[in-house]
């Protein structure tokens, strides 16, 4: 366990403030708070050094929060916007899915705020907690499938071009009736992605030896794909959205407020 220190005030009548550092003897007098660490005298808040550093350790500034409007509804939370001066790293969790992130430089100002969408944290392949989302997209029953030594080849009687990707997860299930729940395996990772238009046949190629994949043992099989989680976000889905910033900035820096475009989720 971590020590912290805990202060009191007179004027409240209680203990407000919690601090990270771990001083030796600490002193607030003249509107300045000093500590004592290893025999050394140091003054706080004070623009001539920089931020977050405390006794020759640099530390990151985190703030954590919570999106909790309508906790009864399912929501889709797609994006961040930051009134600030500065962009921040964030993590996001809810109590539905795994969980998002957005780094530091993927924000970009848009109307004077820090903006940027959401990315999902996921594993690669994909785990069966993401199948009932909807990330995992149906595409049909291939017309043949053949597994070469390093490749899987896949067909398909319609137009595939504007539907899945070179990147996305490739996936098959057994669908032959009766059949009352989908077990989808995973059969690699796209590689490449043509349509013939004379014979509407798409064509399929996945890189099976790609981590978890399994050969395809049938060409009769229904097909799912899952696009990149980072390229293609589907935004984080729960009831709330806890939410943590970081910021590494050593000069001053102010955040005054954090929105989240959300939407409700109809299943």
């Amino acid at each position: 366990m971590s020590n912290i220190t805990l202060t009191y005030s007179e004027n409240s009548k209680g203990w407000p403030s919690f601090y990270s550092y771990y001083p030796d003897y600490i002193q607030g007098m003249n509107q300045f708070l000093y500590t004592f660490k290893g025999g050394n005298l140091y003054k706080h808040n004070s623009d001539k050094v920089d931020r977050n550093n405390f006794y020759g350790v640099q530390y990151n500034s985190t703030i954590t929060s919570v999106f909790n409007e309508s906790p009864l509804d399912n929501k889709k939370f797609k994006t961040l916007a930051l009134e600030s001066d500065d962009s921040w790293a964030a993590e996001l969790e809810t109590d539905l899915q795994t969980n998002g992130f957005i780094d530091k430089n993927y924000f970009a100002q848009k109307e004077s705020d820090w903006f940027a969408f959401v990315r999902n944290n996921s594993t690669n392949p994909a785990g069966a907690n993401q199948f009932a989302l909807r990330s995992l997209t149906g595409i049909g029953n291939s017309a043949s499938a053949q597994n070469d030594a390093t490749t899987a080849t896949i067909t398909f009687n319609l137009d595939l071009g504007s539907i899945i990707s070179v990147g996305d997860q490739l996936f098959f299930a057994d669908n032959t009736p009766p059949v009352t729940t989908l077990t989808p395996q995973f059969c690699g990772q796209i590689t490449s992605v043509t349509y013939n238009k004379a014979t509407n046949v798409s064509t399929v190629v996945v890189d099976n030896q790609a981590q978890g994949a399994i050969p395809i043992p049938a060409q009769d099989f229904y097909f799912l794909y899952i696009k990149n989680p980072v390229a293609e976000s589907q935004g984080v889905l729960g009831h709330y959205c806890l939410f943590k910033l970081t910021n590494d900035n050593t000069a001053a820096t102010e955040l005054f407020a954090v929105k989240s475009e959300a939407f409700k989720s109809y299943p």
